[in-house]
């Protein structure tokens, strides 16, 4: 068992994640309420939301690109401040074109904090800690946007405009100390980085590992973030015949189920190997999906959402650390780590979508059992997926890059530093 210890600068990175999570959280029963104030109907003011992920999605490589080209710090630093300002003037939006216009540009700022600030933990995290590590930052964000909508509740009482001022305050705070705090992180370590090769998406996708993540983040993405949130909610009220309430406690034993494995799973990835965990959390997922799909009372609702709970929350550290297994020491990882993010995002928005559409021309349970599909298809492709773990079984080879000075893949010198949320 490792006796290394979590770095200092990695919990400063968890504490922010988590004070700009509980700003996320709380935006979730604002946004919508506030747009229908400017006279817009209901598809317009969800467009709103749905807005935010497109801006994530779209602007996720070039991201990546930045934190190649700048380093993570800078463009972390910068993407709390983007997000902190457009989500303030949100608070001072006067027409929903202008809201929309705002939180779109929240949208860039955001995720360039998730990729950049996953980078610097990654990098900043010692091998053996990389799925412990990863689960911190998981909980993290999990426990923030669990916090952020009860607080955003009580002050959009007051005034729907007075979330967005606090949000976009509390962010501006944590980018100044965050600043304050990682300048270690920063100055001639990050100039010694921008001299590393820069690792390519292209070459990273011919590891069969970093392949079976990306299949892995999209079902997460499709199921936790998108389906979950769109099509869970519906079924309950319109089928079981539940009360919203009934919905909300089931997302809630979701997402308590997602908490209470989450360091677990990350510390069975450093001991164990990413793998064994990764294939166990997607069956887990997978029968949580299934069982959706034949709930028919409030209780077996409350199981199902339990257990998928379980498997998300196995499946997401150890994912994560896969990703910085792969990309290693002694390069630039920032397009890599942006792609694994993007593909979480895209299940995320098309998801509900396909989803949607298969409620609609066949049933709920047709819709929930094509989750479960997504799911056993990533199960499958993890099933041929080499361990990565240093330690664990056998390391996959890793495709050279076209440079000399060093290849991804290594862990001569140390981890490259995973993230990923928001």
């Amino acid at each position: 068992m490792s006796r290394e210890r979590v770095p200092g600068q990695v919990w400063v990175m968890v504490s922010a994640c988590f004070l700009v999570a509980v700003g996320f959280g709380m935006m979730a029963p604002v946004v919508p309420a506030f747009a229908t104030t400017f006279g817009v109907g209901v598809t317009a003011a969800s467009f709103v939301v749905s807005a935010f992920a497109i801006v994530r999605l779209l602007f996720a490589p070039a991201s990546g690109k930045m934190v190649s080209r700048f380093a993570e710090r800078p463009v972390l630093l910068w993407g709390l401040v983007i997000n902190a300002v457009a989500s303030g003037a949100c608070g001072w939006a006067q027409s929903y074109w202008q809201l929309l216009a705002f939180r779109s540009i929240a949208g860039t700022g955001s995720v360039m904090f998730t990729v950049a600030g996953v980078a610097l933990l990654l990098r900043l995290s010692p091998i053996g800690l990389r799925g412990r590590i990863s689960g911190l930052w998981s909980t993290s964000f999990l426990l923030g946007n669990m916090t952020g909508p009860l607080i955003g509740g009580v002050f959009a009482g007051a005034s729907l405009r007075l979330p967005f001022l606090i949000y976009g305050s509390g962010t501006l705070l944590a980018a100044v100390v965050l600043w304050s705090l990682l300048k270690k992180s920063g100055g001639s370590s990050d100039t010694a980085n921008l001299d590393l090769p820069e690792f390519k998406v292209r070459q990273a996708i011919r590891n069969k590992a970093y392949r079976s993540s990306l299949t892995s983040s999209f079902a997460v993405g499709w199921i936790s973030f998108g389906v979950r949130y769109s099509l869970v909610p519906l079924y309950v009220v319109g089928v079981l015949h539940q009360s919203s309430t009934a919905t909300g406690i089931g997302l809630s034993i979701y997402a308590v189920g997602t908490a209470s494995v989450l360091l677990i799973s990350g510390r069975f990835a450093d001991l164990r190997g990413r793998r064994p965990v990764v294939l166990a959390g997607l069956t887990i997922l997978t029968v949580g999906s299934a069982l959706l799909a034949f709930t028919s009372t409030l209780a077996m609702f409350y199981v199902a959402s339990l257990v998928a709970g379980v498997g998300t929350g196995l499946v997401s550290p150890a994912q994560t650390a896969t990703v910085a297994d792969v990309i290693g020491s002694g390069v630039r990882g920032g397009p890599v780590l942006a792609f694994f993010q993007m593909m979480a995002d895209f299940g995320a928005i098309i998801g509900p979508l396909l989803a949607g559409a298969i409620a609609d021309f066949w049933s709920y349970q047709a819709a929930f059992l094509m989750s479960s599909v997504i799911s056993v298809l990533a199960l499958g492709m993890w099933i041929f997926a080499p361990e990565t773990l240093v330690g664990g079984r056998k390391r996959p080879p890793t495709p050279t890059p076209t440079v000399t000075q060093a290849t991804p893949g290594s862990e001569v010198c140390g981890p490259a530093a995973d993230t990923s949320s928001s």
